[in-house]
């Protein structure tokens, strides 16, 4: 199953409409609370300008980039823990997800109806957490009941790691805080957490929703956001929901680049969402290329030559023999693979090297 991006927030805040601007699947993007009931799921390319150029220099039958899930989950609303509104759906519907895009409202506007009564992001993002942890807490103390005895009687070590691991994040849930603030020793206790699945330990992207006169520097909202979570572990983000819309109903690059333009923008929100989103989730690209194909593979940030490998198949890493690597910019330098063979540019690796970023890449192995 792909890692997917779930997108979170209160009704009317601009979920809907980003998603809409995110993928060609069409949620309903309404004036009223939960126009979303069932999650849509956008399957979105990752733009990488590395493929193109690969493409360029090696003329391949067909071109196939990354990609990325996002997930639009229904608005919550207070009272999401205990059922409220569509709550134990919603929930369950971000448990699935592997990172949270949490969509705040950063604008004034008559016409588009607040569930507060005002806009206030600062307040909106805590109402989200606090459900957030509401359940995580629910969670953590029904894991206390059934392991605290093997912790403090047995001699279960695995028990009593789990007992000090869930006591560190009882505390800091209790305290209103999320489950990600809490620093873990060892890799051997992020893996015991991780089987926990707290909805508030998944890594988190702010997206800040502005008016367009907003979407470069951003605004009053956007600075109380940021002041609000800068002892948290997250990033946030400017996007304008409604520019970004209307720049996606254009039909060539040349007049979505000059509305760019015109807004003050570089690049599109959506296009700085979506990388943002593929670094939430930590993964990372390496490519193949050859005149059937040039592909970008999407593999998880750190891992070793065997594992990146299985992605294409698992027979690759079954049978791994070793990884034969051309640094991306050795590629471009060189125009060709057998240019950089016989530059000295392509490295055989085995089992132990660790795959970067970029890395153009061809397996050797045996079944």
């Amino acid at each position: 199953m792909a890692l997917q991006c779930g997108i979170v927030g209160l009704p009317n805040v601009g979920k809907s409409t980003l998603f809409n601007c995110l993928s060609n699947a069409k949620a309903q993007a309404a004036n009223f609370p939960f126009c979303t009931i069932e999650p849509n799921v956008g399957v979105i390319t990752v733009p990488d300008e590395r493929i193109s150029k690969l493409a360029e220099l090696v003329k391949p039958q067909r071109v196939v980039p990354a990609t990325v899930e996002i997930v639009d989950i229904a608005g919550l609303v207070k009272g999401a823990s205990k059922g409220e509104g569509l709550g134990n759906k919603f929930l369950g519907n971000i448990r699935e997800t592997n990172a949270i895009i949490h969509v705040l409202r950063c604008f004034d506007d008559d016409n588009v109806t607040h569930v507060d009564g005002s806009v206030n992001p600062v307040r909106d993002r805590e109402i989200i957490d606090f459900e957030l942890q509401l359940k995580d807490l629910e969670t953590v103390e029904g894991r206390i009941a059934r392991v605290q005895k093997a912790a403090q009687t047995g001699g279960d070590r695995d028990a009593k790691r789990m007992y000090e691991i869930l006591l560190k994040y009882h505390t800091a849930l209790k305290q209103g805080k999320s489950a990600r603030t809490v620093q873990l020793d060892n890799k051997d206790d992020q893996k015991l957490a991780g089987e926990l699945f707290l909805l508030t330990d998944k890594p988190v992207l702010y997206v800040c929703n502005v008016d367009e006169k907003s979407a470069v520097s951003g605004n009053k909202y956007v600075d109380m956001l940021r002041d609000a979570i800068r002892e948290e572990n997250a990033e946030y983000l400017i996007v304008a929901a409604k520019t970004e819309a209307e720049i996606a109903e254009l039909e060539s690059f040349e007049e979505r680049q000059m509305f760019l333009e015109e807004a003050g923008l570089t690049t599109s929100g959506v296009s700085r969402l979506i990388k943002a989103a593929y670094k939430l989730l930590n993964l990372e690209t390496y490519f193949t290329a050859g005149p059937q194909e040039v592909r970008a593979w999407t593999y998880p940030k750190g891992a070793k030559a065997p594992q990146a490998a299985g992605v294409i198949h698992t027979d690759f890493e079954k049978g791994f023999i070793r990884a034969e690597v051309i640094k991306y910019d050795d590629y471009l330098r060189y125009s060709s693979e057998s240019a950089c063979r016989d530059a000295g540019k392509l490295a055989v690796e085995g089992k132990d090297y660790v795959v970067q970023d970029g890395d153009v890449m061809h397996f050797r192995f045996n079944v």
